[in-house]
């Protein structure tokens, strides 16, 4: 499954704007909202958000693009006809609409709607402490009171920079759901105070840590 980053909508809007707003893959013309930005090389195999690591292709193609980059530059090679793809994009937009709705309905009664994130898990479809839940807390206590690096921080704890970067600003361990946009108050229960949660928001400020 592809890796699915974010990159800044200006970003994004020049990337579309490059490759003329067609999937690189089937030739797909559409708007911002049938299209992604793709990793050629994904960040987690240290890609970069450089515009010659960024490609345009349609929703359907970036579905089952593979994320290893020569596998995925195969992938690229092996061109399809977008029209027989039409199908299928309007059955997905259809299913993602009706998605979106359930997953917006189930953030607004505090239920996740996303994977369980670091010290979490799922039992009965509800998050609950998962078995290494201090780490959190830990993770948290490490970066506001200590000197040690997001890369330093990250390797001990088997982690991507971007992915401690997620932990230390994800509302959920303040016992919230975001989705959407909104952040509601969930059902499961807090692993951080809002104490430790604000002075580390703090801390990532000062130091411009985005």
């Amino acid at each position: 499954m592809p890796n699915r980053t974010t990159i800044p909508y200006k970003q994004k809007a020049e990337i579309f704007s490059r490759d003329k707003f067609r999937c690189q893959k089937c030739g797909f013309h559409g708007t911002s909202e049938d299209l992604e930005v793709h990793h050629i090389k994904m960040r987690i195999d240290e890609g970069d958000d450089k515009l010659n690591n960024l490609i345009t292709i349609c929703s359907i193609c970036h579905y089952f693009a593979p994320d290893d980059e020569k596998e995925f530059e195969r992938y690229l090679s092996e061109k399809i006809d977008g029209e027989i793809l039409n199908t299928f994009r309007k059955s997905a937009k259809s299913i993602s609409r009706r998605t979106k709705k359930g997953m917006i309905i189930k953030s607004q009664k505090g239920e996740a709607v996303t994977r369980p994130p670091l010290g979490y898990k799922l039992k009965n479809k509800k998050l609950v402490p998962a078995e290494n839940f201090r780490e959190t807390e830990e993770i948290f206590e490490e970066f506001l009171n200590t000197n040690i690096s997001l890369t330093q921080l990250s390797k001990k704890h088997n982690l991507s920079v971007n992915g401690l970067k997620k932990i230390l600003k994800n509302q959920a361990y303040l016992g919230k759901v975001k989705f959407d946009g909104q952040i509601h108050q969930g059902i499961h229960q807090p692993l951080i105070s809002s104490t430790l949660f604000n002075h580390v928001q703090d801390k990532l400020e000062k130091l411009e840590i985005k």
